[in-house]
């Protein structure tokens, strides 16, 4: 009865201290010997959470029997695994533990061969315990013991495996990255079936706790670039992560430029072809996109489908996405340019034909090229953000409708309205959208420096985007490689490609070492 009083008496004043305490001396504890006050601080920090289940069983240790708890979310687990695979096989079993072991305060080991689940771990303090039951596993703490053990059993739902429709091609593996990052990794493994790539694995987001997993060939990676991507990782300090995104904000060195010193990706084939480059990735629990580092800026225009057709038909579509390029960031602002400042530069009969169809037309050309290209952006945002069926409607339509009445209302010219849907589509042959901002963003400062200066504002814009992007670095390496500096393996894979057995070399653009394929 002493015994009992006194055990109360302890475990009251153990909470006691713990209520003083903030979360992080808390993470910091230890588990107990005795059962009783793991579960009430357990249940004091899982208070209000209907969903964390707390599992009482009794096991059999030689005559005795020995009091175990059982801690897992309900909604993150196989209930089949913690009923079938983990609770029946304990309670049919007799740990048989020796005296020893409760001398040594070791865990029984031959638990681990009682329970069926793919992997077990040793958790010893509250954070990690917390971690564990919140990732989806299920942990056993037992009685005089002052450790416990995570027991696989994760069994939330999940996206299949489907094509992706933001990097969709024709010719090429139809598979793409879901949410789960165990997956993503799997689909990885399947294409690269090499030791040297690793998976290393790390924690962010103070309440969050997102999974990130970074991938790379360890033979080929360039080990300083890794450091530095893995530093920066850990010095995260953030609430949550639940996208790339914010991975990528924290890592970038240049936020305020317009183009990405990252790619992201859902293609497995994409990410292992990356990885054989050198490059370094980085997956998210949660996201199904994968962040490429470092990349150059004739990256933003290989498609996987490039490497898959015949050297002439793969050159011919990059070709296209680099006219593209030039058609989104410059046709408005050269039609601006010639009809504000450079007439003779135009066929007379062109220039009487744009004269009669801007005659109606009451504003300078600079403002009614901002007008359609606003509207157009607006169009853009509407059907993103839009049902798909309701979103293609509002594009087309929208697009349609808005034109032929700002033509029959004399607000836009028809050349005007001809020239924004051509720069519209030459944004879009980019392989991902994302890229497309930078496209976007960059249009608009060249229009009006074409609106004050003619085609001299237009040189005097290229050259400030040429001096940035000769400036920008992504982890070190030359944004603009191999192009400035110039290198050699400019010919093989960059403006065009040369034929695949030619690939003797790995760029420089990720790594320095290791660079003959083998």
């Amino acid at each position: 009865m002493k015994f009992l009083k006194r055990l109360l008496n302890s475990s009251k004043s153990y909470q006691k201290e713990i209520n003083i305490v903030d979360r992080a001396e808390y993470n910091k504890q230890q588990l107990s010997k005795d059962i009783n006050i793991n579960r009430s601080l357990l249940q004091k920090m899982f208070k209000d959470s209907d969903d964390i289940f707390f599992r009482e069983i009794g096991i059999k240790d030689q005559e005795e029997i020995r009091h175990a708890l059982l801690i897992y979310a309900s909604n993150l687990v196989n209930v089949n695994i913690v009923n079938e695979d983990i609770i029946r096989p304990l309670l049919s079993c007799n740990l048989s533990s020796p005296d020893k072991y409760r001398q040594e305060d070791c865990f029984p080991m031959n638990i681990e061969e009682i329970v069926s689940v793919s992997k077990v771990d040793t958790v010893t303090d509250f954070k990690e315990l917390v971690e564990a039951v919140l990732s989806g596993n299920t942990v056993l703490i037992l009685e005089h013991y002052e450790r416990g053990l995570s027991l696989s059993s994760q069994g939330r739902d999940t996206r299949n495996i489907e094509e992706s429709n933001v990097e969709s091609i024709v010719r090429g593996p139809r598979d793409s990255f879901i949410e789960d990052i165990e997956t993503n990794i799997g689909l990885i493994r399947t294409r690269l079936k090499s030791t040297s790539l690793k998976a290393k694995k790390t924690i962010i987001g103070n309440e969050s706790h997102t999974t990130v997993y970074i991938c790379y060939m360890e033979n080929i990676v360039n080990q300083q670039t890794l450091e530095e991507v893995v530093k920066k990782l850990n010095n995260i300090q953030i609430d949550g992560i639940f996208e790339s995104g914010y991975i990528e904000q924290y890592l970038e060195s240049s936020p305020y430029s317009p183009f990405p010193q990252m790619q992201i990706t859902e293609r497995p084939d994409k990410v292992c072809g990356n990885l054989l480059e050198g490059r370094i990735i980085i997956l998210i629990d949660g996201s199904p996109q994968a962040l490429i580092l470092p990349i150059s800026f004739f990256q933003l225009f290989q498609s996987p489908e490039d490497y898959y057709e015949r050297i002439l038909f793969g050159n011919f579509s990059r070709l296209l996405r680099f006219i593209g390029f030039i058609v989104a960031t410059s046709l408005p602002s050269i039609y601006v340019a010639l009809i504000s400042f450079h007439h003779e530069m135009l066929p007379m009969d062109l220039v009487v034909d744009l004269s009669r169809t801007r005659a109606q037309v009451p504003f300078p050309p600079v403002v009614e090229a901002l007008l359609m290209e606003i509207t157009i952006e607006l169009l853009r945002e509407a059907s993103a953000r839009l049902p798909n069926t309701i979103g293609q409607t509002i594009g087309i339509v929208g697009a349609i409708v808005i034109g032929d009445a700002a033509i029959s209302a004399n607000l836009a010219s028809p050349t005007m309205i001809i020239v924004v849907a051509i720069t519209a589509i030459g944004s879009y042959v980019l392989p991902h959208y994302s890229t497309s901002y930078s496209l976007r963003l960059i249009r608009f400062p060249i229009i009006l420096m074409a609106a004050t200066f003619g085609a001299f504002g237009i040189i005097i814009a290229w050259t400030w985007i040429i001096i940035h992007l000769c400036s920008l670095e992504s982890f070190g390496f030359p944004y603009l490689s191999p192009l400035a500096p110039l290198d050699a393996e400019l010919k093989k894979d960059a403006i065009l490609r040369g034929p695949v057995w030619r690939f003797g070399k790995r760029p420089n653009t990720a790594n320095k070492k290791n660079q003959m394929r083998k």
